[in-house]
């Protein structure tokens, strides 16, 4: 799911990716179930729901209607759009805590995942061949995102998109995003790629084998099985790796380049050197000191070093293909996952390093305890939402080096502790 957003929707919403789908994902795609040709009953709304729910959709006709969508495929797809309220109870849910990412990657990477993605591999290698050539996307990345998103296709949900996305949009708290997504969905009915009945997703809307939002779907998704029709909600999963695979080639995926390898820091490295927009050419790297954790040389290609878990766990230099990734789902434990499924699928080595596993979790309103104190002591986290994205991050960054710390960017119970005091 980011795609940003407005693209598609990543994790459960209110998990790492302030999304999986959704991160929501994150699996990350967010409220997925079993897949089924059988769409998921609507539960009851109240009396007043349903009404303001019809009124809005009466009142939402105009604007679909002066966005392309015929009169005709509007009222044919909104004629059995009932207001659901589970998918508002499933959107206005948060977690307390979010996992770190060392969980998190146990559970993308396991045993069964890896397995099952290596017998995809093999039963779909003609096509993924083809893929590949034709995309120039290694296939073990878009089996990866497969595996990611839907468990190899098992769990795409059976909610009926429609009726998810009207609720979304008519009840108010991101109804703009989803009032865009919906008038996509429309799009892509009026097109003949699906018919409202068998438009099936997760509740937020996250559609087919790699869950991709309407607006992504309209950006990126191909017939590749030349049948007139993108059918990313076939059983056969080839239209949605396909169109994954034209999703990250438009991202900027270079074939054959590692998304990333691990790396040792030498110590008293300079933290200020790590992050996703630092990037230096590999030897260049070498000459600070990084050796990889393989032994192996350095490469020539230009990366930059993260260090997802901060100065005490392990660190990566990673290429273009992550940052191609990270296009699709904005996390970068997503972005990890997906990486080192598809080096995991290929018969590649894991991460050498240890995590940090000691460390207690920190609580979402502990995460905004954070950037609450951050922004009173002058440096700007933004809103205390307790998703600690990228200005949380360098802010967190300039309190540790203004107070003699490693600036590794990452939030612990230590780090709270020093701005408590």
């Amino acid at each position: 799911m980011t795609r940003t957003l407005l693209t598609r929707i990543s994790f459960a919403t209110a998990t790492v990716a302030a999304l999986s789908a959704c991160g929501m994902p994150l699996s990350r795609s967010p409220g997925s179930v079993s897949s089924s040709t059988t769409p998921a009953p609507i539960p009851a709304a109240s009396a007043g729901d349903e009404a303001g729910f019809q009124r809005f959709v009466q009142s939402f006709r105009p604007r679909a209607v002066a966005a392309g969508i015929s009169p005709a495929v509007y009222d044919r797809a909104m004629a059995n759009a009932h207001f659901n309220p589970e998918v508002i109870r499933l959107d206005r849910r948060q977690s307390e805590f979010t996992k770190p990412i060392w969980e998190y990657l146990d559970g993308a990477v396991s045993a069964n995942r890896v397995t099952t993605g290596r017998q995809k591999a093999s039963q779909l290698a003609g096509l993924m061949r083809a893929i590949e050539a034709r995309y120039g996307v290694d296939s073990e990345y878009v089996l990866a995102i497969w595996g990611m998103e839907s468990n190899f296709g098992a769990n795409r949900g059976n909610t009926r998109i429609i009726p998810a996305l009207a609720t979304l949009a008519y009840e108010g708290r991101r109804g703009e995003m989803f009032q865009q997504q919906l008038i996509a969905a429309l799009k892509i009915i009026q097109a003949g790629d699906v018919d409202a009945d068998h438009m099936l997703g997760s509740w937020a809307g996250a559609m087919g084998h790699t869950q991709f939002m309407p607006s992504s779907f309209l950006s990126y998704a191909v017939d590749f099985t030349g049948d007139g029709r993108r059918d990313i909600w076939s059983d056969d999963p080839s239209d949605s790796l396909a169109s994954t695979a034209a999703y990250l080639a438009r991202s900027g995926w270079q074939r054959g380049l590692p998304w990333g390898v691990e790396v040792v820091l030498p110590s008293g490295f300079n933290y200020n050197q790590v992050g996703r927009t630092i990037k230096k050419p590999g030897g260049t790297w070498a000459g600070m000191g990084v050796r990889t954790a393989s032994g192996a040389a350095m490469p020539g290609w230009n990366g930059a070093i993260i260090a997802p878990a901060g100065a005490r766990g392990p660190a990566f230099l990673v290429s273009q293909n992550f940052n191609a990734i990270r296009a699709y789902n904005a996390a970068d434990s997503y972005v990890m996952g997906v990486g080192l499924l598809g080096d995991a699928i290929a018969g590649r080595g894991g991460v050498r390093g240890s995590w940090p596993r000691g460390d207690a979790p920190l609580s979402n309103a502990q995460k905004a305890e954070i950037q609450n104190r951050l922004n009173g002591k002058g440096y700007p986290a933004g809103e205390p939402d307790g998703k600690l994205g990228t200005q949380s991050i360098e802010a967190i960054k300039a309190f540790q080096r203004a107070s003699g710390m490693s600036p590794d960017g990452y939030a612990t119970p230590a780090l709270l502790a020093a701005l408590r005091r």
